[in-house]
């Protein structure tokens, strides 16, 4: 799968953002997934679904894990 150009640009991923196009684009929020108890990579949902809604189904604070995500993006690019 080719990353999306518009994720790996973008300045902040959100709620609506592909799950394994965010991971391709930035590796590092793996840990991050897995820190909330997410294998999002290992999971064939992440082909098609985004943060929210794979954060959602498993009952997840949707807002922090996004929140979580884009600090850690940003930490990375110091």
């Amino acid at each position: 799968m080719e990353v999306n150009e518009t994720v790996k640009t973008a300045d902040v991923i959100t709620a609506d953002t592909n799950i394994i196009e965010a991971v391709q684009a930035h590796p590092e929020i793996m840990q991050v997934f897995a820190d909330y108890g997410l294998g999002c990579i290992g999971c064939m949902a992440a082909q098609f679904e985004t943060i929210g809604e794979g954060a959602g189904a498993h009952g997840l604070d949707v807002p922090a894990l996004i929140k979580d995500i884009n600090e850690c993006i940003k930490a990375n690019e110091k």
